[in-house]
Formats: C-alpha cells, structure tokens, sequence
C-alpha cells in the first residue's frame, strides 16, 4: 500500500465515524425520512472504497 492509500483510507475512516454518529442522530430524530437511507448509502460506498483500496 503506497502513501495515497493509506492517507485515503485514513480519510475514509474519519468520515465514516462522523456519518455513522450522523445516522444515529437522523435515526433518533426522523426531520427528513430520506435522510438514513441517504447517510447509509454514503456509509457504504466509503466502506466499498476502502475495501478496494486494502486490496491494492
């Protein structure tokens, strides 16, 4: 793993702390009935990005 990835992946985990606490409160507090699926699905495409880049 090179310099990029590792620094990207480390990106992608900072993010998906702060949306994980983001889908939690959204759960909690259902102002926009879009907004869990729409923060889960970020959650996932950031999860998929970091699995394809440990791949590398």
């Amino acid at each position: 793993m090179d310099k990029k990835a590792k620094k990207r992946i480390e990106i992608i985990r900072q993010k998906l702390s702060t949306l994980q606490q983001q889908l939690a409160g959204a759960k909690k507090q259902p102002d926009d009935p879009q907004e869990p699926a729409r923060i889960q699905a970020e959650i996932d495409k950031l999860q998929a990005e970091m699995a394809k880049l440990r791949e590398a």
